[in-house]
């Protein structure tokens, strides 16, 4: 009797293994996933004031202005929402908007000379860089994560306390990685 009870708690004293690091890995990635979700929604701050800076010079470009608040405003929704597959997506949307929006300046000389515009284009890429840097520690951290809880015995400790792998940062909606269509010619006008 003595003997089965040690047998069938063995498996739980190998399953009680890793329990503190599971634990450590899976708030590792929560924090990279608020990093990332700083970030974007950092960048979707940055964007109403780029948007009236461009605005200034090329006001006729309302449906490329119509795009990039659409394109905010899913992002901005998908960082409160908390989900990283939907913050993926409405990020990789934003950078489609934001690509049309910053080819317009190439029309518009005097624009891409003016001060705050620059510096808005600075802040803009630097807070890519930030969000590519998120995006790796989270990935990093959720493949550390995902790899620890399918090892044995961990793997037991993890289905004894529901944690299951974690969603990498990546664009899930096929569509999202379509290249943005950019095209400023003028219709011809009617006779």
């Amino acid at each position: 009797m003595r003997f089965r009870s040690l047998v069938l708690a063995f498996p739980l004293v190998l399953g009680a293994c890793g329990y503190n690091s599971i634990q450590s890995m899976d708030e590792n990635a929560a924090a990279a996933q608020k990093q990332i979700a700083v970030q974007l929604q950092r960048r979707a701050d940055l964007v109403p004031n780029l948007v009236e800076t461009v605005k200034g010079y090329a006001a006729h470009e309302a449906e490329v202005f119509e795009k990039v608040a659409q394109a905010r405003a899913g992002l901005a929704g998908a960082v409160s929402g908390g989900k990283i597959g939907e913050m993926a997506d409405a990020n990789q949307q934003m950078t489609g908007a934001l690509g049309r929006l910053l080819a317009i300046s190439e029309n518009y000389p005097t624009l891409k000379s003016d001060q705050n515009f620059l510096r808005l284009q600075d802040e803009l890429t630097g807070t890519e860089n930030r969000i590519a840097v998120s995006r790796t520690d989270y990935n990093g951290a959720v493949q550390a994560y995902n790899e620890y809880i399918r090892k044995f015995p961990q793997v037991m400790t993890a289905k004894v306390i529901g944690s299951k792998a974690r969603e990498y940062f990546d664009v899930t909606n096929p569509g999202a990685r379509e290249v943005p269509k950019v095209d400023f010619s003028k219709p011809a006008a009617k006779p």
